[in-house]
C-alpha cells in the first residue's frame, strides 16, 4: 500500500468521524430492547450516535411541550406524535408508522397464563398490573380489553398501575404482581415467549398499537436525527422491529 494511498483512507476516516453527529430520541417504553438493538446499527452503519431515553409516552408529550431537547420522538401510538406537530412542536411531513404492537396478558410463572386469557375470569391472582392508561398507549389496549371480555367490573379492584409498560413489567417480573398487560416485545424473541406464560392478545380486542415516529423541531436541523428516521425504514431496523413481535412499517411480521 503506497503512501498517498494510507494519506487518502485517514483523510476519509477524519471525513466520517467528522461528519457523525448525535441524537437524543424519546423512545417509548414498549420499544426498549428493540431500540437499543436498532441505536447500535445504526451507529456501526452510519457513526451516528443515536442517546435514548425510555418512558411513557404521555410524560414525554409533556416533557416536549415545555421544551425537553428530544430531537425524535418513537411514541407508543399515532396521536402524540400527529398532537405535537398540529400544535407546531414536530416538523411537518415527517411523521410515519415504524411499528405496529402487539399485547400480551403475561405471567412469570409457567402455567398460569392459558392461551385465551381465561384466566382472567379466575380467583387464581390477587394483583393485575396495566400500564396508567392516562400516560401511556398499552394501558389504553389494556382497559379496552378488559371491557371487551366483561371482566372490567370484577378485576378493577386487582388492579396495579405502571407509570409506563416498564414498570408495568418490572411489577410482574418481579411478581409484585401475577399477571400484567405488557408489551410482546418485552416477553418473546423471534416468535417465542422468553419466560413464564402468556396469552398474546387478539388484535381485534383493542384499538390497533400504531406507533409513530416523528421528527420534532430540536432535530430540524440535526443530521443525525434525519439521518435516524431513514433508518428507521431500512431493512435492517424493519428485520430488528419484526424480531420483537412488532409488525414493522412495511406491515410485514416474521
Amino acid at each position: 500500500m503506497t503512501l498517498r494511498l494510507l494519506w487518502a483512507l485517514a483523510g476519509s476516516l477524519m471525513w466520517a468521524v467528522s461528519q457523525a453527529g448525535e441524537v437524543t430520541v424519546a423512545v417509548a417504553a414498549n420499544f426498549t430492547a428493540p431500540m437499543q438493538k436498532i441505536a447500535k446499527a445504526f451507529e456501526q452503519d452510519t457513526g451516528h450516535k443515536a442517546q435514548l431515553a425510555f418512558g411513557a409516552t404521555g410524560k414525554f408529550y409533556a416533557q416536549i411541550k415545555n421544551g425537553a431537547p428530544f430531537a425524535v420522538l418513537l411514541a407508543a401510538d399515532d396521536e402524540t406524535s400527529e398532537r405535537l406537530e398540529k400544535e407546531g412542536h414536530a416538523v411537518a411531513g415527517t411523521r410515519f408508522t415504524y411499528a405496529t404492537g402487539r399485547l400480551a396478558l403475561w405471567s412469570k410463572q409457567a402455567n398460569l397464563v392459558d392461551d385465551k386469557g381465561e384466566v382472567l375470569r379466575s380467583h387464581h391472582f390477587t394483583k393485575l398490573a396495566i400500564a396508567d392508561p392516562k400516560l401511556a398507549p398499552y394501558g389504553v389496549a389494556a382497559m379496552e380489553v378488559l371491557q371487551r371480555l366483561g371482566v372490567q367490573a370484577k378485576v378493577t379492584p386487582k388492579l396495579v398501575q405502571g407509570e409506563s409498560i416498564g414498570q408495568t413489567y418490572l411489577f410482574v417480573s418481579t411478581e409484585n404482581a401475577q399477571l400484567g398487560f405488557v408489551a410482546l416485545s418485552q416477553i418473546s424473541f423471534e416468535g417465542r415467549i422468553t419466560q413464564g406464560s402468556a396469552w398474546v392478545v387478539p388484535q381485534s380486542l383493542h384499538t390497533p398499537l400504531k406507533q409513530d415516529a416523528v421528527l420534532l423541531n430540536h432535530g430540524k436541523d440535526n443530521a443525525a436525527a434525519h439521518a435516524l428516521l431513514k433508518y428507521l425504514q431500512g431493512d435492517q431496523a424493519r428485520t430488528i422491529i419484526r424480531q420483537y413481535g412488532y409488525t414493522a412499517g412495511d406491515g410485514r411480521t416474521l
